[in-house]
C-alpha cells in the first residue's frame, strides 16, 4: 500500500497543475483593457448606441475603451429629421456618457449619401433645390451640430464615402453630387472648421486599401490638400474579412495617405468571417453561419497581423476604433446577408474576449 500514497499526492497535484494550466490558457478575465495595452501607441474606441452603455456591455466599453463614436445618432436622417427640428437625446446621452467616463467622442457624420432626410434635397413643391439652397441647408446643419458638441467632439467624419465604387467613375452620383457638383466636399470641411476651429477633420471611407480604389481617394485627398481645404485626417474604415487587405496593401495604403501629411484612423474596424459583398441578398439555402474552429483561428491570425501593422505606424496613426463592442450585436448580422449571424469582433456574444483578444494584446 506504501508506493500509492505518494501516487495519489501527486496525482491531486497534477490535476491542480492541469487545472491552472487549462485557466490560464483561456485567460477569460482580462487584468487591463484594450486601451491600456495600447497606451503608448494610439486610442483606442468602439462605435455605441444609448442601449450599449448600459449593463454588462456598459462595463465593457469602460474597461477597454478610451473613445466612443455614436453609431447612428449623429448622422444627418436620426439627428435632423426634419427642417426645423432636431432629436438630439441619443447624441447627448452618448456624450454625456463620454464626459462622464473621460472619453473621447468621433462625431459621425456630417454629410453621408446614405441616412440622409429626404427633405434635405427637395423644395415646399417637391421639386429639386438649387445648389445655394442646398449648401445653405449644409452649412446651417454643420453649424448646429458641430457647435452643439464643441469641445466635447474632438474629432469628425465630415464626409462619408464620396468615392464612387464604379472603378469607372471618380465621385459616386448622389444627389449631393448631382446638385453641387464636387463643391459639397470642401464646403462640408470649411463649414466644419469655422464652427469648430479646434477639431479634426476626416475625410472617411471603406475599401481604402484597395489600389484602385485607393488610387481615387488618393486624387480626392490631394485636391482638397492643394486646394487648401481645411481637412487633418483620413479614417479608414476597416470592414475587413479573412480575405483582405493582405499586410503589403495595408502597409502601401498607409504609407500612401501618411504621405499626405494627413493623420491616419481605422474608424470602424471589424473583421467578417465571410467574403466582402456589397449588395444586399437573402441567405441562401444550407449556407452555414456557423463560427468554426478554423474560422476562429484565420480571424485570430488576421487580427493578429492588422495590429502589429497598426503599432507599426504608431506615428501616423491616431486611433482605432471597432465598429460594434462584441459579437452579441453586430451591424453584420443584417448586412449585406439579413439572418446570417456574423462574429467579427474581439469579445463573443458574452463579452468574453475570444483567441483574436489575445492576439491582439499579445506584444
Amino acid at each position: 500500500m506504501k508506493p500509492t500514497a505518494p501516487f495519489r499526492k501527486l496525482s491531486t497535484a497534477g490535476l491542480l497543475l492541469v487545472g491552472l494550466t487549462v485557466f490560464s490558457s483561456q485567460r477569460s478575465a482580462p487584468e487591463k483593457g484594450l486601451k491600456d495595452y495600447y497606451k503608448d501607441y494610439f486610442p483606442v474606441g468602439v462605435a455605441v448606441s444609448p442601449a450599449g452603455l448600459k449593463g454588462a456591455e456598459g462595463e465593457l466599453i469602460k474597461q477597454h475603451f478610451n473613445s466612443i463614436t455614436p453609431e447612428n445618432s449623429m448622422k444627418m436622417g436620426p439627428i435632423h429629421p426634419e427642417e426645423n427640428r432636431y432629436e438630439w437625446k441619443d447624441s447627448d446621452e452618448i456624450v454625456q456618457f463620454a464626459q462622464d467616463n473621460k472619453l473621447r467622442v468621433r462625431g459621425h457624420n456630417l454629410l453621408w449619401h446614405e441616412q440622409t432626410p429626404k427633405w434635405l434635397f427637395k423644395d415646399a413643391n417637391g421639386k429639386q433645390v438649387s445648389k445655394e439652397v442646398l449648401l445653405k441647408r449644409l452649412h446651417d446643419h454643420i453649424f448646429t451640430v458641430v457647435k452643439r458638441y464643441k469641445g466635447k467632439i474632438y474629432a469628425w467624419d465630415v464626409v462619408n464615402e464620396a468615392i464612387s465604387d464604379n472603378p469607372q467613375e471618380f465621385l459616386r452620383n448622389s444627389e449631393w453630387y448631382k446638385i453641387c457638383g464636387e463643391d459639397f466636399i470642401a464646403k462640408a470641411f470649411e463649414y466644419a472648421h469655422e464652427a469648430d476651429p479646434k477639431a479634426v477633420l476626416f475625410y472617411n471611407d471603406y475599401n481604402t486599401e484597395r489600389p484602385e480604389k485607393r488610387e481615387r481617394i488618393l486624387k480626392l485627398l490631394k485636391k482638397l490638400k492643394d486646394a487648401k481645404v481645411p481637412i487633418d485626417a483620413v479614417g479608414l474604415q476597416g470592414h475587413w474579412s479573412l480575405q483582405e487587405p493582405t499586410e503589403t496593401e495595408l502597409r502601401q495604403a498607409l504609407d500612401q495617405y501618411s504621405a499626405l501629411g494627413l493623420k491616419v484612423q481605422i474608424t470602424e474596424l471589424d473583421v467578417s468571417i465571410y467574403p466582402w459583398e456589397k449588395d444586399r441578398r437573402e441567405k441562401r439555402p444550407g449556407e452555414s453561419d456557423a463560427y468554426t474552429p478554423e474560422l476562429e483561428q484565420k480571424q485570430a491570425e488576421q487580427y493578429k497581423m492588422f495590429f502589429k501593422v497598426f503599432r507599426d505606424y504608431k506615428k501616423v496613426m491616431t486611433g482605432v476604433t471597432f465598429w460594434n463592442i462584441s459579437d452579441k450585436y453586430t451591424w453584420l448580422d443584417t448586412y449585406p446577408v439579413a439572418g446570417r449571424k456574423n462574429y467579427p469582433l474581439l469579445f463573443d456574444q458574452n463579452q468574453k474576449p475570444k483567441k483574436a483578444y489575445w492576439e491582439v494584446v499579445k506584444f
